[in-house]
């Protein structure tokens, strides 16, 4: 990841760091990689979301380790300048003052330490379509819901995934929302 993080201009890489340890003391869901990708793309560095994914989880790797550890900022910069494939002068920086800053925060919290195994619910957007033909079928008037639910995955990665329902499964999707719903008023 040394040789990616390299590409990324400083601001950006100090706005990827600030979002890795907000994402950490649950105050946003997670990092949206593709936009800030998408901005750092326009500003004329080639970089892959990919690329830039593998960064974010390995600074999320990076600071809930230290939190884990309770690291202080010396010893967490010092762990990384001694490595095998040594961080860039400005990367290092940055990473000194975020956890020097913020890291703090996280390294007390305990929910830090257990680092959490399941995604994280951001949005859902859901809309009613109807299939009026096809090549294989002139009249179809078949109605259907597409369904966009926004995740954020454990390392912070936030990703859509769409899918589409007939009528029945989606009677089926709501009652069992109701469901739960039901289960939780109980709680």
């Amino acid at each position: 990841a040394a040789d990616k993080i390299r590409l990324i201009p400083q601001d950006f890489f100090a706005e990827l760091c600030e979002q890795i340890i907000q994402h950490l003391n649950h105050k946003i869901p997670g990092i949206n990689t593709a936009e800030l990708c998408q901005r750092i793309q326009t500003s004329g560095v080639d970089i892959n979301i990919g690329d830039l994914a593998k960064v974010a989880n390995t600074l999320s790797f990076l600071f809930s380790t230290a939190a884990r550890n309770n690291l202080s900022t010396e010893e967490l910069v010092a762990s990384l300048g001694s490595g095998v494939s040594t961080l860039p002068k400005h990367a290092l920086q940055v990473i000194r003052h975020v956890w020097n800053e913020q890291g703090k925060a996280i390294a007390g919290s305990e929910d830090a330490r257990t680092t959490a195994t399941v995604g994280q619910f951001v949005d859902m957007k859901w809309k009613l379509g109807v299939a009026m033909s096809s090549d294989t079928c002139r009249s179809l008037k078949y109605p259907y819901v597409t369904v966009t639910l926004t995740v954020a995955d454990p390392s912070g990665q936030i990703t859509d995934k769409s899918f589409e329902m007939t009528i029945p499964q989606f009677k089926n999707f709501s009652r069992q929302f109701k469901e739960m719903a039901s289960v939780l008023e109980t709680v």
